[in-house]
């Protein structure tokens, strides 16, 4: 039994990233969906898609290698907000990743987005995870 689906998804990513997968396969839901909308809508995989399962479903990630040094966009990816211990900012106090070069994703009350747009749109939340 998996008690954090999300800290699942962010570990298959970087098991298949280490171990230099083309493509990893993920249990859906809608908050993995979105994660993997702002992953693509940020350059660190290279496509998506969801395939209908009579249960669940699946997440089926492209990852995206450089093609001459064959190294991977996602370089770090962690989980910062965890069920036993969750994070949260205010709209002030959100995370810089890597000095604005990497992307935390923040969980708000407009839905998923970067750090960057929960700066602008003024709202804080709780902090997911890390990319970069």
């Amino acid at each position: 039994m998996i008690t954090d689906p999300i800290a699942d998804y962010l570990t298959r990513i970087r098991n298949a990233v280490m171990a230099n997968h083309r493509v990893v396969e993920i249990p859906s839901s809608k908050m993995k969906m979105d994660i993997t909308r702002i992953l693509f809508d940020k350059g660190y995989i290279l496509n998506y898609k969801l395939e209908k399962d009579e249960k669940q479903g699946l997440i089926k990630i492209a990852l995206k290698y450089h093609p001459e040094t064959k190294k991977n966009a996602i370089k770090h990816i962690e989980r910062i907000s965890k069920p036993g211990l969750r994070r949260y900012c205010g709209s002030t106090e959100l995370p810089r990743v890597l000095n604005g070069l990497g992307v935390a994703i923040i969980s708000t009350s407009h839905g998923l987005m970067t750090d960057k747009e929960a700066r602008v749109k003024n709202v804080g939340g709780e902090v997911i995870c890390y990319v970069y």
